[in-house]
């Protein structure tokens, strides 16, 4: 580093870690290597002509509300209309609890600039999304890492942990198809988790960007509807969505519904931060989506990649010797892969590489380390052929050995 610059560094930055799938990403541009290793929607799949249109209506109808600053808090249409998708999942919730953020990575940031001091205990699930354990770097917190299972976060060690009198900042869970892992927060555990948060007073951050992604049955009730059912409002949980996985994520708009306890503290944070969400990607989302263009979209997302995540679990089965083990989500974007003890997926990642595929190490998505035989595997942006080349391609890898 430049002696200018480097005694000037904030000690929080000195610690600052790039993103493992970020440097991955870079490696895997090839057009000859298959990729398993992002988080991405299938691009095939973005509405870019309804968008291009609600870009021209939103020009026409509402120019000073498109290309001039905006509050803080959102452009209110748009807020209102989130209130209306969160009303049909059994939140009530008016515009005014509602801001309107740069995606749900920068609510991530919100929460951690407002909640978290250095060496502050934050509960997490473990595995647990990379994107927030990066958002939170600077704040540098004390992570107390909650096992899950097929059922999600075990709430009974939670439990445990709670009882021994620790009062953490919060819990922050993926509770839909979580991202490392791809399993759901069982209905059970969901109202175990409400109850229990209630009795020691602890704030859950929920963070829900794959719920609408769901291939069976129907879409699951948030944790926030349940803290809704048995408050009437935000009391408990923080609740964060995003636009990226059904619409299209280059538009960086998602929101956040806050208790109004913390409510005013995350706008004047955000204000500080950018002053505002991009005016012209809230209109246009905004007249994208406000004659139901996300209800007709979302059956073609769902049925691409139910196709696409059978077929990465036909190919497994087909491919894998007997002692791998994998999740078998009912949404999202990803399943977990287990190798047997002893293997480590990062050395495993050169030579997978060098077979023309590629995946995400597990030990990134665990803050105290381990998990070093694990993988994420993304199954919504490759084609079925690509999938069933790319399997073979990883368990020829694992083979080699």
């Amino acid at each position: 580093m430049d002696g200018l610059w480097d005694e000037r560094i904030a000690v929080g930055a000195t610690e600052l870690r790039s993103s493992a799938i970020r440097d991955l990403l870079k490696l895997t541009a090839q057009p000859q290597i298959i990729s398993f290793a992002g988080g991405l929607p299938a691009a095939e799949l973005f509405p870019a002509e309804e968008i291009a249109l609600a870009s021209e209506r939103a020009l026409a109808e509402v120019p000073m509300a498109t290309l001039q600053y905006g509050r803080t808090e959102g452009y209110e249409p748009l807020r209102a209309l989130v209130g209306t998708w969160l009303g049909r999942l059994g939140m009530d919730t008016r515009f005014e609890q509602v801001i309107i953020t740069a995606g749900s990575q920068q609510a991530l940031d919100l929460i951690g600039r407002l909640l978290i001091d250095p060496g502050a205990p934050v509960v997490v699930e473990e595995p647990t999304y990379l994107g927030a354990l990066q958002a939170w770097q600077t704040c540098r917190p004390n992570y107390l890492r909650v096992p899950i299972d097929e059922q999600g976060l075990v709430v009974d060690a939670l439990e445990q942990l709670l009882a021994k009198g620790l009062r953490p900042r919060f819990l922050y869970v993926v509770s839909c198809f979580q991202n490392p892992t791809g399993v759901t927060l069982a209905p059970a555990r969901r109202r175990q988790l409400i109850e229990l948060a209630a009795r020691y007073e602890l704030p859950i951050v929920e963070d829900d960007p794959y719920g609408d992604l769901y291939y069976e049955g129907e879409r699951v009730t948030p944790l926030a509807a349940l803290d809704y059912e048995l408050h009437g409002e935000p009391r408990y949980v923080v609740y964060l969505g995003t636009l990226s996985k059904m619409l299209a994520p280059g538009l960086r708009v998602g929101w956040l519904v806050a208790p109004r306890a913390i409510f005013d503290q995350l706008v004047m944070l955000k204000q500080g931060l950018d002053l505002s969400t991009s005016s012209s990607s809230q209109t246009v989302a905004y007249y994208a989506c406000r004659d139901g263009l996300l209800e007709r979209h979302a059956p073609r997302i769902r049925a691409l990649y139910r196709e696409r995540r059978d077929a990465m679990l036909a190919a497994l089965e087909r491919e894998m010797p007997p002692e791998v083990r994998w999740t078998r989500p009912e949404g999202g974007m990803f399943l977990w892969l287990t190798l047997p003890e002893g293997y480590n997926s990062g050395e495993l990642l050169d030579r997978a590489i060098e077979a023309g595929v590629a995946f995400v190490p597990g030990e990134p998505f665990h803050p105290g380390g381990g998990g070093t035989n694990t993988m994420r595997l993304n199954f919504s942006f490759s084609s079925v052929a690509q999938i069933n080349e790319g399997v073979r391609r990883l368990a020829a890898a694992i083979r080699a050995r």
